[in-house]
């Protein structure tokens, strides 16, 4: 485990994604520990401290008792094909209805592996990476980025075990009293930051893997944030006449809209409580880019599956749907004509038609 330094210092660096990067293989390659006067850097050299979000600066360690510490498994590498990184901030404050105090624990979770090989898992990861609120990279890049999450498909010379290879980020975040340990919202950073954090660790964890791209990876442009925020669930789901749901008063059922775009559509469902994560109900994906189609390679296909394929204005296209079984009491009518709805209005949206499902 690396501790990072606590020393405080009042500049702060400012470091583009290239110099993250380069730096860490170069000038601050050989103090990774952050010893004075060099800043800690994470995740294999990834990250540095006291640059892009302000869980990687001073800001984050401004609560009482605060501290940043990172734990590594071995790197990637031409032979290991998964390998995952903590970065946390542990801090505590007195509690008044206790004699303990209060403790608080956000986190940062890197991940590099192929996408999970069986179906249920996959799918799980997919309700995750797939959710409505995560807007869809650009320059190129095949992946997705929310505030709490972000996903990033790397190119086919990283495949393992016949799947594509991916770089996740995940934020968890987890407070502790008298009242037991209760989850608690957590945001990264700013989208362009968590995606700029993401770009970094790709290059990072590429090279150690040995399967980095001709050229390096670049994020230039703005982001394109979805254009609706979450709101309860009601009625019919995702703007898609067909996807009904009786929901009732008072649910705690939440939807986001996502991308509607021509090449990447999501639309995603969770049952949302206080104090506990979210727990993923419902997920409709449209993709359109190779390597993102490519993440549903080995799934069960068919309608009643979940699942269909279709060549889209020459383009291979992947529709998908995923109804957890908490939510399946509340349909109306049944998953196959639920899906059939969701692939027709998707598939006319885009001008294609898609002969299975019709």
């Amino acid at each position: 485990m690396a501790v990072g330094n606590r020393r405080r210092r009042s500049a702060v660096a400012v470091v583009t994604v290239g110099a993250i990067f380069a730096f860490g293989a170069g000038l601050y390659g050989l103090n990774a520990s952050g010893s004075w006067p060099f800043p800690s850097r994470y995740c294999w050299g990834a990250w540095e401290e006291d640059s892009g979000p302000s869980f990687l600066g001073e800001e984050a360690l401004a609560k009482s008792g605060s501290e940043r510490r990172s734990e590594e498994s071995p790197p990637p590498s031409p032979v290991r094909a998964n390998a995952t990184c903590t970065l946390a901030v542990a801090s505590s404050v007195a509690d008044a209805d206790s004699t303990h105090p209060l403790t608080f624990d956000e986190r940062v979770v890197l991940e590099y592996r192929p996408v999970p090989a069986g179906a249920e898992e996959r799918r799980a990861w997919m309700a995750h990476f797939f959710d409505g609120s995560a807007s869809p990279l650009p320059d190129g890049l095949n992946g997705l980025v929310a505030d709490d999450r972000a996903m990033l498909v790397l190119p086919d010379s990283c495949d393992a075990d016949g799947r594509p290879s991916v770089v996740t980020i995940r934020s968890e975040s987890w407070g502790d009293g008298h009242l037991g340990k209760k989850a608690m919202p957590f945001s990264i950073g700013s989208r362009m930051d968590v995606a700029r954090m993401l770009v970094a660790a790709a290059e990072a964890t590429m090279t150690k893997a040995g399967c980095t791209p001709g050229k390096p990876l670049r994020l230039t442009s703005p982001l394109a944030v979805t254009a609706e925020k979450d709101e309860p669930a009601a009625g019919t789901l995702c703007r898609i006449p067909g996807l009904t749901f009786e929901f009732g008063k008072g649910s705690a059922y939440q939807q986001q809209v996502g991308a509607v775009g021509q090449r990447l559509q999501t639309c995603s469902v969770v049952w949302r409580a206080r104090g506990v994560p979210d727990e993923p109900a419902a997920q409709f994906v449209m993709a359109a880019e190779p390597r993102i189609v490519a993440l549903f390679d080995g799934l069960p296909e068919g309608v009643g599956e979940g699942l269909v394929r279709a060549t889209c204005d020459g383009r291979p296209t992947v529709f998908y749907g995923n109804v957890e079984p908490g939510l399946k009491v509340l349909r109306r009518p049944d998953d196959r004509q639920m899906f059939v709805k969701f692939v027709e209005s998707v598939s006319k949206r885009i001008g294609c038609k898609v002969g299975e499902a019709t």
